[in-house]
């Protein structure tokens, strides 16, 4: 895709000035509220409260990290702990471990027997994760494997139920394509970021970036093996299950 067909196929911003969305979006991180900033307060409120386990991963997170805006939030946590208890998920896969909080969320929504394998290059967030993750009491849970995640990834076996991506967006593509073919006939990939600066980027760091996402929604929305929903949610969380027709069943959706 040539660069001026990439920037005709995104979403023009509208309704403020161009000084207004500049206050209001992402720099170098800072999230582009998906939604009016009052309502995902309101819906937070009312959501259930984080753990004091993921309350202490935040804290820490936000001392010791210099891009804590990279962590999850109470909603998308919950969201995460919500997909484990609906697939009732045993073995779970996240590529981008951080600090270690979204991991945390989904062991403790797991089943007894169920473990998440749990894939982070950065060593200095590792060690903070792992802090937390033996702290905790699903440390039993948790396989931390520190890495390039793609050859943690071909060395396990599957199948997962659950598969949550969240980290270098230029690898997105290589990820999906290597998980894809270990999940569960009823399982679910989780991509985040999907959505990322309002797909409107402010500087050269976010354009590669909103570039490299934008290639793989499109990848997605061709590939017939999958079928996805983008969620508005955070930073955008696009959930991809497989296509009825590679479960075996004739295909009866749009």
């Amino acid at each position: 895709m040539t660069a001026a067909a990439y920037e005709s196929d995104l979403p023009r911003p509208s309704g403020l000035p161009q000084r207004a969305r500049r206050a209001a979006g992402t720099v170098l991180g800072r999230r582009r509220p998906m939604v009016d900033t009052g309502i995902e307060e309101y819906a937070q409120a009312h959501s259930s409260p984080e753990s004091s386990v993921l309350a202490a991963v935040a804290a820490d997170t936000r001392r010791l990290s210099d891009r804590p805006f990279m962590m999850s939030d109470a909603p998308q946590a919950h969201l995460l702990a919500t997909l484990v208890h609906l697939g009732q998920a045993r073995n779970v896969l996240e590529i981008g471990t951080f600090t270690g909080y979204s991991a945390l969320a989904m062991a403790a929504a797991l089943p007894d027997g169920g473990r998440i394998t749990t894939c982070e290059i950065d060593t200095g967030n590792a060690a903070i994760a792992a802090g937390h993750f033996a702290a905790s009491p699903h440390a039993d849970r948790i396989d931390l494997r520190v890495g390039p995640a793609l050859p943690t990834v071909r060395d396990l076996p599957g199948p997962f139920d659950l598969v949550f991506i969240d980290a270098d967006k230029t690898g997105y593509v290589r990820y999906f394509e290597a998980v894809l073919p270990k999940l569960s006939p009823h399982g679910v990939i989780a991509v985040d970021n999907t959505l990322h600066s309002g797909l409107a980027p402010q500087d050269q760091e976010e354009r590669v970036m909103v570039r490299a996402l934008h290639e793989f929604n499109t990848l997605l929305r061709h590939d017939r093996r999958v079928e996805q929903v983008m969620l508005t949610v955070r930073d955008g969380i696009t959930l991809i299950r497989l296509a009825a027709e590679e479960n075996g069943s004739p295909r009866t959706g749009p």
